[in-house]
């Protein structure tokens, strides 16, 4: 069975005992404070399981994204260095909500395991709970009872501790006894020498625990305390990976084809094989890169579709440092040097496309996150990695002060330094690493206080005011400035006692212009920016020297904003104040206002939605929002009302925002858009001119984000679509259907790719036959050097693994190649050569001094390249000697 097979045959199975199929919640925990992420199958059910709310039905079944990676359950540094741990996993599962127990419980499980799935019955053992003195719970008599009569004895059933049998999902909340069930994998032989019940819960990769059925019957408070539940319950886990695994006869999660798609794909980028030594080994770090990349890709791609963006706090920084763990093995033992992690979040989402579509629908947003995040960490990798390397620390242990060096220059979480560390088995002086940290701070602030000179007073001001609602240019007086030193230079802080300058503030960036100043001679200062700080609007400046200008006696200061770049500002906020009621009609009243950011080029809003917005969506909120701009619309504003009464308008508050008892309510017909907003806008919605969408993301969990243009850049960008369709249609002259004709040419380049693929896989057999015909025989050793021609290395290796299969051992193959002008060489030794102390390995590293190379592997495979393709047949020459 396929692993779409068996979680299906799972849903089905329980749609067939009443149960209620359900999607799978987010990766990212919403509304509980204990939780960073779901990192079980109930964690969405809590409070049903709490009696603070009444689920849909009380039997459910469903298959759960799960992410263990912090706090109780955290698994991170476990993966990659076996076979069978994850960050993120699904649990298949089923509920039973003050309905059926124990009995129907495990009965199922019995069912599906043996009747649907046909586990073999005798590898099967299962768990109860002993009991504990100390929480007051009993033995689990009940559960014994009832495996007794499925088993027809007590051979397979073990008693287990409250570690083992006793589930909870955090510090607090519900908890109770549960049966575990597990299966042994392992080959007959090893069975026979010691049974599968004394491996149960001893981290045997293939004797693994598959489901557990929890009997839900106390909630945990936080004084360590148990308390019944309203009604018992029951809650089911059954890891679909290892399912997977046992199901599909592998012998580890990563054989099964849950992972091997992306894994093949992972061989393909870096050229290297996985599974080499075997798939069970744990110590060769190319597996353990590749596991650890196959299995972090799920993590970071669901979490960020689901909504949480790396960062630098919290869940963010949990999926940050999941992502960097990923890259850093690539870069360390795959070569990779350039992004790659963002190349396979395709891969990922078409396989689960039919499962969690919402990957999927959001793929080129979260690989656009993963690639920037991939070239952000790579950047300072290299040179930390570099850095890392040249050290010898005293005593084993790395001083704190260099920990901090790498966390503060080179980017590396000292968590990542410690892993590097324990790979070399050196330690981190944490608590030098914390006092370095704390002194960094420190001179932080210290520095922040000097980087600004005190104000320089000029003249005294009466009460601010801001003109900038009504017009873009107006005489002021100076009343004092002062220089700061930031990171792009020296600017100068304006502060006048009236200006049309628009303040940063509510999404809106702040006005740009000039400054002219009043007196025998025309001088004009570059305003880039404007901010507001303690109610004051500051004018900033970069020009340079400044000071004899401002302090010089001068009548007034005329200042101008940039009217054009205003212009466009005021287009794109008073077109988001649009979107929002146009987004309130199409997608519900639900949403709310969540962040935004207006310039002159595009606007961006955040809003609190659960799901991605659909192109249909997108289109009917573009057609609402471009019909409101044909009305022409006037502006109207509301200023110094009171608030209760702007809300009782119906007006519309911005997140984040704090208002006072009296606001500025602007509207834009008073049955579609009326908003408390200090920000400026166009007089009438016709100067917007055009709305068109550029994208739509997810930001964080709940929040989605759009991006829009509107006036000359929406213009702009229809243009530019027009013109690439027109390209096309230039380029398949004679085609009506442009779509169609795209479609064509990219199924006949698929078709033309395999049928290549199909030549090189027959030129490749002939090759093989042809060299059967070649081999040699001396002193009991079939022997077969020769020279070859073949695409690339991996049909190379591959050339070599068939003519293994159709070798008469003792044998010794050498393949000799040249591709892209640089020679290439693979060494094959049968199991009896290695077994009499020959090595592959040794052997092409002496072959490759004759093509000015170096090599090494396994000691029954190995291969080499070099740079001299001239020392290839001497190379060959040396290799039919050498035995």
């Amino acid at each position: 069975m396929t692993s779409h097979e068996i979680r299906q045959a799972f849903l089905d199975f329980f749609k067939s005992k009443g149960h209620l199929i359900v999607p799978s919640a987010p990766l990212v925990a919403k509304n509980d404070p204990t939780l960073m992420f779901n990192n079980s199958g109930m964690a969405q059910f809590k409070d049903f399981f709490l009696g603070n709310g009444t689920p849909p039905s009380k039997r459910i079944a469903d298959t759960q994204k799960c992410l263990r990676v912090s706090g109780k359950h955290n698994d991170l540094e476990d993966v990659g260095f076996d076979t069978y741990h994850h960050t993120m996993f699904e649990m298949l599962g089923n509920w039973s909500f003050g309905d059926y127990f124990k009995k129907e419980a495990l009965e199922w499980s019995w069912e599906l395991l043996t009747g649907i799935y046909k586990l073999p019955k005798d590898r099967i053992y299962v768990s109860v709970f002993k009991g504990d003195e100390k929480d007051g719970v009993p033995f689990d008599q009940e559960a014994w009872d009832i495996w007794k009569a499925i088993l027809g004895g007590e051979e397979r059933i073990i008693l287990g501790n409250k570690k083992d049998n006793f589930w909870e999902m955090g510090d607090v909340g519900p908890c109770g006894p549960c049966s575990e069930i597990h299966i042994d994998l392992r080959d007959q032989a090893e069975v026979d020498v010691k049974p599968g019940k004394e491996l149960v819960n001893a981290d045997h990769p293939q004797v693994v625990e598959i489901w557990n059925n929890v009997f839900m019957q106390f909630e945990r408070k936080a004084d360590g305390s148990l308390i019944t539940l309203p009604a018992k319950h029951v809650d089911t886990g059954m890891g679909f990976e290892r399912l997977c695994m046992a199901i599909q006869g592998k012998q580890s999660n990563y054989d099964t084809d849950i992972f091997q798609n992306t894994i093949q794909v992972i061989e393909k980028m870096c050229g290297k094989k996985y599974g080499v030594s075997g798939t069970l080994n744990t110590s060769d770090y190319t597996d353990i890169a590749m596991r650890v990349i196959a299995d972090h890709l799920r993590a970071v791609s669901f979490a960020i579709a689901d909504g949480q963006l790396p960062s630098n706090a919290k869940a963010g920084y949990v999926i940050r440092r999941i992502l960097r763990r990923a890259i850093r093995y690539g870069y360390s033992y795959l070569g990779f040097t350039e992004p790659f992690m963002s190349q396979l979040v395709p891969v990922l989402a078409e396989q689960f496309k039919n499962v969690f579509p919402e990957l999927k629908s959001q793929e080129e947003f979260v690989t656009r996150v993963v690639l920037e995040e991939e070239k952000s960490f790579l950047r300072t990798l290299e040179l930390g990695i570099k850095r890392f390397e040249s050290l010898s620390p005293t005593g084993g242990v790395i001083d704190g002060n260099i920990v901090f060096e790498l966390s503060d220059t080179y980017g590396f979480p000292v968590d990542l330094t410690a892993l590097l560390a324990k790979e070399k088995g050196y330690k981190i002086d944490e608590a030098g690493y914390e006092k370095a940290l704390a002194e960094q701070k420190n001179r932080s602030r210290q520095d922040a206080a000097k980087e600004a000179t005190d104000w320089v007073e000029i003249s005294e001001g009466g009460d601010f005011e801001f003109l900038g609602y009504y017009t873009l240019e107006a005489t002021a007086q100076l009343i004092k400035y002062r220089k700061v030193k930031t990171k792009a230079g020296e600017e100068y802080h304006i502060v006048l006692d009236r200006t049309p300058f628009y303040a940063e503030m509510g999404g809106q960036v702040g006005d740009t212009g000039t400054l002219e100043v009043m007196s025998d001679e025309r001088k004009v200062i570059n305003i880039v920016d404007t901010k507001k700080e303690n109610d004051l609007f500051i004018h900033i400046s970069r020009d340079k020297n400044l000071d004899e200008l401002l302090i010089a006696p001068h009548s007034s200061l005329i200042a101008k904003v940039d009217a054009h770049r205003r212009q466009n500002i005021m287009r794109n906020h008073t077109a988001t104040h649009l979107m929002l009621a146009a987004m309130r009609r199409v997608l519900g009243t639900h949403i709310v206002q969540k962040g935004s950011y207006q310039n002159d080029e595009v606007t961006r809003f955040d809003f609190s939605h659960f799901a991605k917005v659909t192109d249909e969506e997108l289109s009917q909120i573009e057609t609402i929002v471009n019909a409101k701009i044909r009305e022409n619309v006037a502006l109207k504003t509301h200023v110094n009302i009171p608030i209760d009464d702007a809300i009782k308008m119906g007006a519309t508050a911005t997140f984040g925002e704090k208002y006072g008892d009296f606001v500025r309510v602007v509207e834009f017909d008073p049955n579609f858009s009326v908003e408390l907003c200090g920000g400026t806008h166009v007089p009438a919605t016709g100067e917007i001119a055009l709305f068109k969408f550029i994208s739509e993301g997810s930001v964080s969990a709940g929040v989605r984000r759009v991006e829009a243009v509107t006036g000359e850049k929406a213009l702009e960008l229809l243009n530019d679509e027009l013109r690439i369709t027109n390209t096309l249609r230039d380029m398949f002259k004679g085609q009506k259907d442009v779509v169609k004709a795209v479609e064509g040419l990219l199924a006949e380049k698929a078709a033309l790719q395999k049928r290549i693929e199909a030549l090189e896989n027959e030129k490749l057999a002939q090759v093989k036959d042809a060299l059967l015909t070649q081999v040699t025989s001396a002193n009991g050793i079939s022997s077969l050097v020769a020279r070859v021609e073949v695409p690339n290395a991996d049909a190379l290796k591959s050339l070599v693994y068939q003519l293994k299969e159709q070798s008469q051992a003792p044998f010794y193959i050498v393949l000799g190649t040249v591709l892209g002008g640089k020679p290439q060489l693979a060494v094959m030794l049968s199991d009896d050569l290695v077994a009499q102390g020959k090595h592959a390995g040794n052997i092409v590293k002496e072959l490759a001094k004759e093509v000015k190379g170096g090599g090494g592997g396994q000691p029954f495979f190995a291969t080499a390249g070099g740079s001299d393709a001239s020392g290839l047949d001497a190379a060959l020459a040396k290799a039919k000697g050498i035995l």
